[in-house]
Protein backbone atom coordinates (compact mmCIF):
# COMPACT_ATOMS: atom_id res chain seq x y z
CA UNK A 1 0.00 0.00 0.00
CA UNK A 2 1.47 3.36 -1.06
CA UNK A 3 1.57 6.50 1.07
CA UNK A 4 -1.35 8.05 -0.82
CA UNK A 5 -3.61 5.07 -0.13
CA UNK A 6 -2.49 4.96 3.51
CA UNK A 7 -3.32 8.66 3.83
CA UNK A 8 -6.77 8.01 2.39
CA UNK A 9 -7.44 5.36 5.02
CA UNK A 10 -6.05 7.12 8.08
CA UNK A 11 -6.67 10.86 7.95
CA UNK A 12 -9.25 13.40 6.95
CA UNK A 13 -8.96 14.25 3.31
CA UNK A 14 -8.04 17.91 3.46
CA UNK A 15 -4.88 19.83 2.73
CA UNK A 16 -3.24 23.18 3.03
CA UNK A 17 -1.56 24.08 -0.24
CA UNK A 18 1.35 26.48 0.11
CA UNK A 19 3.15 28.58 -2.41
CA UNK A 20 6.90 28.35 -1.87
CA UNK A 21 8.65 31.70 -2.36
CA UNK A 22 7.43 34.35 0.08
CA UNK A 23 5.38 31.84 2.06
CA UNK A 24 7.95 29.26 3.15
CA UNK A 25 11.21 30.96 2.22
CA UNK A 26 12.40 34.54 1.98
CA UNK A 27 12.38 36.18 -1.43
CA UNK A 28 14.79 38.71 -2.94
CA UNK A 29 13.09 41.90 -4.10
CA UNK A 30 14.05 43.35 -7.49
CA UNK A 31 12.13 46.31 -8.92
CA UNK A 32 9.32 45.76 -6.39
CA UNK A 33 8.82 42.12 -7.40
CA UNK A 34 9.72 38.97 -5.47
CA UNK A 35 12.29 36.51 -6.82
CA UNK A 36 13.24 33.02 -5.56
CA UNK A 37 16.56 32.17 -3.93
CA UNK A 38 19.29 31.86 -6.54
CA UNK A 39 21.03 28.96 -4.79
CA UNK A 40 20.70 26.52 -1.94
CA UNK A 41 23.03 28.75 0.09
CA UNK A 42 20.56 31.64 -0.35
CA UNK A 43 17.59 29.60 0.91
CA UNK A 44 16.25 31.09 4.14
CA UNK A 45 13.17 29.58 5.73
CA UNK A 46 10.94 32.34 7.09
CA UNK A 47 10.35 32.65 10.86
CA UNK A 48 7.64 30.45 12.38
CA UNK A 49 7.09 28.40 9.19
CA UNK A 50 7.88 25.10 10.94
CA UNK A 51 5.59 26.01 13.84
CA UNK A 52 2.72 26.89 11.48
CA UNK A 53 3.12 23.67 9.49
CA UNK A 54 3.37 21.57 12.62
CA UNK A 55 0.13 23.06 13.98
CA UNK A 56 -1.67 22.38 10.69
CA UNK A 57 -0.39 18.80 10.57
CA UNK A 58 -1.56 18.19 14.15
CA UNK A 59 -5.02 19.30 13.02
CA UNK A 60 -4.96 16.62 10.32
CA UNK A 61 -4.04 18.67 7.27
CA UNK A 62 -1.78 17.36 4.55
CA UNK A 63 0.79 20.01 3.54
CA UNK A 64 1.50 20.32 -0.18
CA UNK A 65 3.64 22.97 -1.84
CA UNK A 66 2.53 24.12 -5.31
CA UNK A 67 5.09 26.39 -6.90
CA UNK A 68 5.77 28.06 -10.25
CA UNK A 69 9.48 28.03 -11.11
CA UNK A 70 9.64 29.56 -14.61
CA UNK A 71 13.29 30.56 -14.22
CA UNK A 72 14.18 27.00 -15.25
CA UNK A 73 12.38 27.41 -18.60
CA UNK A 74 13.98 30.79 -19.20
CA UNK A 75 17.48 29.52 -18.35
CA UNK A 76 17.94 31.79 -15.33
CA UNK A 77 17.95 28.83 -12.92
CA UNK A 78 19.08 25.20 -13.16
CA UNK A 79 16.49 22.53 -12.39
CA UNK A 80 19.03 20.78 -10.13
CA UNK A 81 19.17 23.90 -7.91
CA UNK A 82 15.38 24.00 -7.63
CA UNK A 83 15.36 20.30 -6.74
CA UNK A 84 18.07 20.82 -4.09
CA UNK A 85 16.01 23.65 -2.57
CA UNK A 86 12.94 21.40 -2.57
CA UNK A 87 14.89 18.59 -0.91
CA UNK A 88 15.99 20.96 1.87
CA UNK A 89 12.41 22.24 2.34
CA UNK A 90 11.05 18.68 2.48
CA UNK A 91 13.65 17.76 5.10
CA UNK A 92 13.20 20.79 7.31
CA UNK A 93 9.51 21.68 7.10
CA UNK A 94 7.47 18.44 7.26
CA UNK A 95 6.01 18.92 3.79
CA UNK A 96 4.15 15.92 2.35
CA UNK A 97 4.76 16.77 -1.30
CA UNK A 98 6.04 19.51 -3.58
CA UNK A 99 4.46 19.98 -6.99
CA UNK A 100 6.30 22.29 -9.36
CA UNK A 101 5.60 23.92 -12.71
CA UNK A 102 8.68 24.85 -14.71
CA UNK A 103 6.72 26.46 -17.54
CA UNK A 104 6.27 30.10 -18.57
CA UNK A 105 2.89 31.66 -19.37
CA UNK A 106 3.38 31.27 -23.13
CA UNK A 107 3.59 27.48 -22.72
CA UNK A 108 -0.15 27.50 -21.97
CA UNK A 109 0.17 24.52 -19.63
CA UNK A 110 -2.54 23.54 -17.15
CA UNK A 111 -0.17 23.47 -14.17
CA UNK A 112 1.13 27.06 -14.08
CA UNK A 113 -0.73 29.13 -11.53
CA UNK A 114 -3.18 30.87 -11.82
CA UNK A 115 -4.44 27.67 -13.45
CA UNK A 116 -5.36 25.04 -10.85
CA UNK A 117 -3.61 22.04 -12.43
CA UNK A 118 -1.13 21.32 -9.61
CA UNK A 119 -3.86 21.58 -6.96
CA UNK A 120 -6.25 19.39 -8.94
CA UNK A 121 -3.53 16.77 -9.52
CA UNK A 122 -2.68 16.69 -5.81
CA UNK A 123 -6.37 16.45 -4.98
CA UNK A 124 -6.67 13.38 -7.18
CA UNK A 125 -3.39 11.83 -5.96
CA UNK A 126 -4.24 12.26 -2.28
CA UNK A 127 -8.05 11.79 -2.50
CA UNK A 128 -8.62 15.29 -1.14
CA UNK A 129 -11.80 17.22 -0.51
CA UNK A 130 -10.72 20.49 -2.09
CA UNK A 131 -13.68 22.40 -0.64
CA UNK A 132 -12.29 21.58 2.83
CA UNK A 133 -8.77 22.56 1.77
CA UNK A 134 -6.92 25.89 1.71
CA UNK A 135 -4.48 27.59 -0.66
CA UNK A 136 -2.04 30.02 0.97
CA UNK A 137 0.02 32.32 -1.22
CA UNK A 138 1.60 35.74 -1.49
CA UNK A 139 0.55 36.57 -5.06
CA UNK A 140 -2.68 36.91 -7.00
CA UNK A 141 -1.80 33.80 -9.04
CA UNK A 142 -1.88 31.65 -5.90
CA UNK A 143 -5.27 32.92 -4.78
CA UNK A 144 -6.78 32.58 -8.25
CA UNK A 145 -5.48 29.00 -8.59
CA UNK A 146 -6.95 28.08 -5.21
CA UNK A 147 -10.29 29.63 -6.09
CA UNK A 148 -10.37 27.82 -9.44
CA UNK A 149 -9.73 24.51 -7.64
CA UNK A 150 -12.54 25.16 -5.16
CA UNK A 151 -10.30 25.79 -2.14
CA UNK A 152 -10.61 28.49 0.47
CA UNK A 153 -7.82 31.01 -0.10
CA UNK A 154 -5.53 33.02 2.12
CA UNK A 155 -3.43 35.87 0.80
CA UNK A 156 -0.17 36.71 2.58
CA UNK A 157 0.16 40.42 1.86
CA UNK A 158 3.86 41.21 1.66
CA UNK A 159 3.38 44.62 0.07
CA UNK A 160 4.59 43.69 -3.42
CA UNK A 161 4.16 46.35 -6.10
CA UNK A 162 1.90 44.22 -8.28
CA UNK A 163 -1.68 43.15 -8.83
CA UNK A 164 -3.55 42.12 -5.66
CA UNK A 165 -5.86 39.10 -5.60
CA UNK A 166 -9.61 39.45 -5.69
CA UNK A 167 -11.73 38.17 -2.81
CA UNK A 168 -9.42 35.85 -0.85
CA UNK A 169 -11.08 34.17 2.13
CA UNK A 170 -8.60 36.05 4.36
CA UNK A 171 -5.60 38.38 4.13
CA UNK A 172 -2.73 37.97 6.59
CA UNK A 173 0.95 38.87 6.91
CA UNK A 174 2.59 35.45 7.53
CA UNK A 175 2.13 31.71 7.31
CA UNK A 176 1.79 31.56 11.09
CA UNK A 177 -1.10 34.04 10.93
CA UNK A 178 -2.63 32.01 8.06
CA UNK A 179 -2.38 28.80 10.10
CA UNK A 180 -4.13 30.45 13.05
CA UNK A 181 -6.92 31.60 10.73
CA UNK A 182 -7.30 28.10 9.25
CA UNK A 183 -7.42 26.50 12.67
CA UNK A 184 -9.96 29.05 13.91
CA UNK A 185 -12.41 28.24 11.12
CA UNK A 186 -11.93 24.45 11.07
CA UNK A 187 -11.71 23.34 14.70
Amino acid sequence: MGKHELYRLTLTNRAVFLDRDGVINRVTMKDGRPHPPSSLDNLEILPHVSEAIQDLRKAGFLIIVVTNQPDVATGVQQQSVVEAIHHRILESCQIDEIKVCFHVDSDMCSCRKPKPGMILAAGKDWFLDLEQSFMVGDRWRDVEAGQAAGCQTIFIDSGYEEQKPENPSASVTSLLEASKFILSVTI
